[in-house]
């Protein structure tokens, strides 16, 4: 399948790019593309100062580089800024990140030529992945700059399985370095290509483990003899919230017609609040990744190239603006992280009164030889130790500090350093919720005998009993709980017939 930019990208469009899809542009926005590259050839025709062009960047943007050197200038401006550290981001978030530059390009207003949009265009079609390292960006360059290296001949890149030189690669998919233009470097290293990109990755994966997680929770709910009436739709009606609605009627058509549910009730006057406030937690953030979502393809629609050149090649027009800034996609990716991490927080929550003997009616922590065996009981320590990781990361990136260029750029916000460690949160919620998942299946093992399980959950404890099973202190743990995180990384919930 092929994506192709007409008009805008949508964050599932770019999602789809990062996990393999080939990317096109309409003949429209090839157009849009060509009509701008003129515009900036008459730019530097004319001699007419604008930023980027003809000038240096940062604090050097009243120094004038004289026509000769502009192409040098843009050259210059990929290697000094492909200065990021760190372990490199992986291929389908670097596909992510170089989808939405393209979708930046497409909207006519970077100045960059045909070749340029086409070379990426090709990276990802033959899936040669730039070498990009994950840490660095302040705001948004270094990470565009190492993608950029590549189409110059420089840097490094993974094709096919193999780390090769930028030039090596270039050849081994039929493409020439190229020779950069006026404006060319500049265009490459900005905008929020990167942030937008990651934050599209992390949207397609906070989604999956949003299903992933109302289906755990129901699992446990059962087996925790859950007091049914919380979540009558009336009942959550009274908190007006698209996500609670959502969530109620998931957690009622897992539990529909659950003997155990059926053998509870009455049991207490009402649950404990990681159980009987599931809806209002993994509803508020289902409500939040809406307006994530809603951002993030809000971003996708904007132009973020600075400057933005606009007008016609006979009367061009030159906007210097700050629209490479970003404050509304940094906030809406740590909006995101905080939600994500209470889901990781209640489902830890959840995952303890399954294994604590206080309050479960289980055999302590769902040993199967309690003394001997140990069962779930240190689970529970990593799955602690992964949601105390996510409330440090829950500290919002949007607002950290940093004065750079000479304190031409004072004010950052941050979307690149929101978006990676919203990445980090949904690792760790996926571990929370893998143990979770485990815990819940142990835990009906040992009610097997009691009272039938709903058809919804007991598609879910199947699905896991395929992958790990019973637990009894036979095999180190690890092992059942990399297992599991791989099905919640990789596939969807199995649905109810």
């Amino acid at each position: 399948m092929t994506v192709t930019i007409d008009r805008v990208l949508t964050w599932r469009d770019v999602a789809r790019v990062g996990a393999g899809e080939a990317l096109a542009l309409s003949p429209a926005a090839w157009a849009r593309v060509e009509q701008a590259s003129r515009i900036v050839e008459r730019i530097v025709e004319t001699g007419v100062r604008a930023y980027g062009v003809n000038t240096g960047v940062g604090a050097l943007a009243d120094t004038v580089v004289d026509r000769a050197s502009q192409s040098l200038l843009s050259r210059s401006i990929v290697l000094s800024h492909a200065c990021g550290v760190g372990p490199l981001l992986g291929s389908r978030e670097v596909r992510a990140i170089i989808a939405a530059q393209i979708a930046n390009f497409a909207h006519g207003h970077s100045g960059v030529r045909r070749e340029i949009v086409a070379h990426l265009a090709v990276l990802l079609e033959h899936d040669c992945v730039p070498d990009v390292p994950s840490k660095g960006s302040a705001g948004y360059l270094t990470h565009n700059a190492h993608t950029a290296l590549v189409l110059i001949g420089e840097g490094s890149a993974t094709l096919a399985g193999r780390r090769m030189s930028g030039r090596e690669a270039l050849a081994a998919i039929g493409l020439q370095p190229l020779v950069l233009g006026a404006k060319e470097g500049l265009s490459l290293v900005n905008g929020t290509a990167c942030a937008t990109g990651l934050t599209a990755m992390a949207l397609l994966r906070a989604e999956q483990l949003l299903d992933w997680a109302d289906a755990i929770a129901a699992l446990t709910l059962e087996a925790a003899g859950c007091q049914i009436a919380a979540f009558d739709e009336a009942v959550l009606a009274l908190r007006p919230s698209p996500g609670i609605k959502k969530v109620g009627a998931a957690l009622r058509a897992r539990l529909a017609g659950s003997g155990l549910v059926a053998a509870a009730l009455g049991r207490r006057t009402q649950d404990a609040l990681s159980l009987r406030s599931v809806p209002h937690a993994h509803g508020a953030a289902r409500d939040v990744f809406d307006n994530s979502a809603r951002i993030t393809d809000q971003e996708l629609a904007s132009v973020t190239d600075n400057p933005a050149v606009s007008g016609t090649p006979e009367q061009p027009v030159v906007s210097s603006e700050a629209h490479a800034v970003a404050p509304a996609l940094g906030q809406a990716a740590d909006s995101l992280a905080i939600a994500l991490a209470q889901i990781g927080a209640i489902s830890e929550r959840r995952m303890d009164r399954l294994v604590n003997p206080l309050v479960s009616g289980l055999p302590p922590f769902l040993a199967s030889d309690a003394g001997s065996h140990s069962g779930f009981m240190i689970a529970q320590y990593t799955a602690a130790a992964l949601s105390n990781d996510n409330r440090r990361l829950a500290a919002p990136a949007a607002l950290d500090g940093g004065l750079t260029s000479g304190l031409q750029e004072d004010f950052l916000a941050h979307p690149t350093a929101a978006a990676a460690k919203l990445l980090t949160v949904i690792d760790n919620a996926e571990y929370i919720l893998a143990i979770e998942l485990m815990a819940a299946a142990q835990a009906h093992d040992f009610l097997a005998a009691t009272a039938a399980r709903a058809v919804g959950t007991d598609l879910i404890y199947k699905v896991v009993r395929e992958h790990v099973s019973h637990y009894g202190d036979d095999r180190p743990l690890n092992s059942d709980i990399e297992a599991v995180h791989g099905l919640i990384r990789e596939t969807r919930p199995p649905p109810i017939d």
